[in-house]
């Protein structure tokens, strides 16, 4: 008996469902964001609408509490949105990571190209640059890695352009350039600072000094160190509620608002230095440059006449917190050609660590100089402390 074998190939009616399937599972995903869109911007509206005052503080904190439960849907990853945009995979590299952030053509390509040896591409129109452009930055034997990011444009938080992208990679870095135009004064600040400050990024701001530790059990535990003016305990047992919260403990060590309040709870927020450079300061009057540089963090310059650019850098080393050390054989000068790249404040065994792993284990003790205004300075340190109390004059 003939045996008869039959290839089967999938039909045009199999392949009709699958795509309806893929159509659906994005439709779907599409009423969901677009759900979560009018939620936060009827939360917005009724925020704005309502007077802060003592009687409606306990119902805007409420409101703050949503908005932010909304804010992280809208950013989480949707599994039913099928595959995964392209993102920006650049590797961290360097001593320090700067992102460059900015609307389109305020010149952000043109900044990259001066600073660094990389060339970005930079043109009169706006949307040049589509993807991450990474440089590095040589200053003080550092190596600053730079990242041109494409413009972003109002409502990136929400996903428009390539704004989450933008947003994610400038979490990773250690300082944020927003570069703006000056010849459009305030605006273009205004509204970054809104879309970054929905992402969770807090610029020029310091975590707040709240203990807070959720429980099995116990009922919420409410304690302050200092005199609470913003929040109380019947506010923060409502906000606490709304993210199904009954056993904590919280412990307010500073004066915090209900917004700081709420970033500890959510736990992702970033809190990192800004530097807004204003560029084109060669196009505005001088009155306008002289108020932008007053303004606190800020810097003016022209990559067009590559005006103030020195003291540009000079700046971003302070906002990186970098120091210079410098290694010296016994009975010896120190070698200033090579300098080991440290954070402020790091300690005597940090840095053993970064010149050989096993330094540490064996160490003793260490001699330390300092060079503050034409004097320098010894001190003993130990392996946990950059240095002993007591300080000699001594010539290096």
């Amino acid at each position: 008996m003939r045996e008869l074998q039959v290839e089967t190939s999938p039909g045009p009616s199999f392949l009709c469902t699958v795509l309806s399937l893929c159509q659906n599972s994005l439709h779907n995903a599409w009423i969901a964001t677009m759900g979560i869109l009018e939620k936060i911007a009827e939360i917005e509206k009724e925020i704005s609408r309502t007077q802060k005052n003592k009687a409606t503080e306990y119902h805007l904190g409420l409101l703050k509490a949503k908005l932010a439960k909304y804010r992280a849907q809208l950013l989480e990853p949707s599994k039913s949105a099928g595959a995964k945009g392209e993102g920006f995979d650049v590797m961290k590299s360097g001593d320090a990571r700067v992102a460059l952030i900015g609307f389109p053509s305020v010149g952000k390509s043109t900044f990259l190209s001066l600073m660094t040896s990389t060339e970005s591409e930079a043109a009169s129109y706006e949307f040049t640059t589509l993807t991450c452009i990474p440089g590095v930055i040589e200053y003080k034997g550092a190596n600053i890695q730079l990242l041109d990011l494409p413009g972003i444009i109002e409502g990136a938080a929400q996903g428009k352009g390539r704004g989450r992208q933008v947003i994610a990679v400038a979490r990773t870095a250690d300082v944020v350039i927003m570069m703006l135009d000056a010849t459009k004064g305030d605006v273009q600040r205004e509204l970054l600072e809104k879309e970054l400050e929905s992402v969770g990024i807090r610029l020029n701001r310091t975590k707040p000094n709240i203990y807070f530790k959720p429980k099995k059990g116990g009922g919420l535990s409410y304690n302050s160190t200092v005199p609470l003016t913003q929040c109380s305990e019947k506010l923060v047992q409502l906000i606490l509620h709304e993210y199904k919260i009954f056993n904590a403990e919280v412990l307010f060590r500073e004066d915090c608002t209900p917004d700081e309040f709420i970033d500890v709870i959510v736990g992702n927020r970033v809190y990192m230095p800004c530097l807004y450079v204003y560029n084109k300061v060669d196009q505005i009057s001088m009155e306008e440059v002289d108020r932008l540089a007053r303004r606190p963090h800020s810097v003016v310059i022209s990559c067009g006449m590559k005006l103030n650019l020195d003291y540009l850098l000079e700046t971003l080393w302070e906002y990186l917190a970098l120091i210079c050390i410098y290694t010296k054989k016994r009975g010896e000068r120190p070698d200033f050609n090579d300098a080991i790249i440290m954070r402020r404040g790091a300690s005597v065994e940090h840095v053993c660590h970064r010149i050989h792993r096993t330094l540490a284990s064996q160490f003793k003790y260490a001699l330390v100089w300092e060079c503050p205004a034409h004097q320098n300075y010894s001190r003993s340190a130990s392996k946990t402390h950059p240095g002993g109390h007591k300080r000699t004059q001594n010539n290096i």
